[in-house]
């Protein structure tokens, strides 16, 4: 039997989402988008590209939920992209509004899936998409560190001329300007980072993450990432639906753990067939700590502007 993942948002980042999980071949892909016969079309155009790329699952694209009954995991894209000058918390209350009625949805359809959220601000967004769910946390997962820490790497990487693959990293905290690089335990071949890059230049690396998606934004002029993000979602569905208790840094809801009661932010977590499995705690120094708390702090305040407009 084949896994199903609804994909909601056709736009670059959930097309290529979509297209990413269909290419696996391990799950039929629902594409879900409020604009008329667009995901049929490309639901139709990733479909004939399977003989190509070996595939023989199915993906149909659809303008309701209803053929997304009983998905296994559902990704949560939509929502409008950020524009050169915006930042992600500039999306607030739009999408706010886009994702609970797609929350709405999709849990009335699909009662037993993992929710993957992506859309920005994704902190703000995930804890939305709990509440209007009503999942249980486990659930309700959301899409940052995975992309933050692969622009860290990457950055890395390209500094001093290696493999990503040696590169060690994790990237904590709200997905914006308040993201947290855990320097003190990213290494390289096993190194130190700190051993191998003077730290002025470490800071100017760690400052460059931060302005990641900016960054691209202003390169693009007229839309946002889309590959590393889509990337990294699809790395999540697949760690979900193959049971992998891979470890990666992600959106989860805290209670207690790193300080942090009753708010989603992004640490590492085991993620498994029941979403949310276990949430690693490493240990981190007192100014990683601090900028954690000061992350947290900047999310909590997000929330409450949610719920002044709600």
């Amino acid at each position: 039997m084949k896994f199903k993942v609804t994909v909601v948002g056709a736009g670059n980042v959930g097309a290529t989402t979509a297209q990413r999980i269909y290419e696996k071949g391990y799950a039929d892909v629902v594409l879900v988008d409020v604009v008329e016969d667009m995901p049929q079309g490309k639901a139709l155009d990733m479909m004939e590209s399977g003989p190509v790329v070996g595939t023989d699952a199915r993906i149909t694209g659809s303008n309701g939920y209803e053929e997304t009954a009983d998905s296994d995991v559902v990704v949560i894209t939509a929502g409008i992209a950020r524009r050169p000058g915006m930042s992600r918390d500039d999306l607030l209350l739009t999408n706010m509004k886009i994702v609970g009625s797609v929350t709405e949805q999709v849990a009335k359809y699909s009662p037993n899936a993992v929710l993957v959220i992506v859309s920005n601000p994704l902190d703000a967004m995930v804890q939305h998409a709990k509440a209007v769910s009503g999942f249980p946390k486990e659930r309700v997962v959301g899409m940052a560190g995975i992309l933050d820490t692969a622009r860290f790497r990457t950055f890395l990487s390209m500094e001093l001329n290696v493999s990503v693959t040696n590169v060690q990293a994790y990237v904590l905290g709200g997905h914006g300007d308040s993201m947290v690089p855990l320097i003190g335990s990213t290494t390289v071949g096993g190194v130190p980072v700190s051993k191998l890059i003077e730290k002025d230049r470490l800071e100017q690396i760690v400052q460059r993450t931060r302005d990641g998606g900016a960054e691209i934004v202003g390169l693009l002029k007229t839309g946002s990432a889309y590959y590393a993000p889509s990337a990294a979602a699809a790395q999540m569905v697949e760690a979900i639906l193959l049971d992998r208790k891979e470890i990666l840094p992600c959106a989860a809801y805290l209670e207690g753990e790193y300080g942090i009661t009753g708010l989603y932010a992004g640490v590492p977590v085991k993620l498994g067939a029941a979403g949310v499995e276990e949430i690693i705690e490493v240990e981190l120094t007192d100014t990683e700590n601090t900028a954690l708390q000061k992350s947290a702090k900047a999310v909590q305040e997000l929330i409450e502007v949610m719920a002044a407009n709600s």
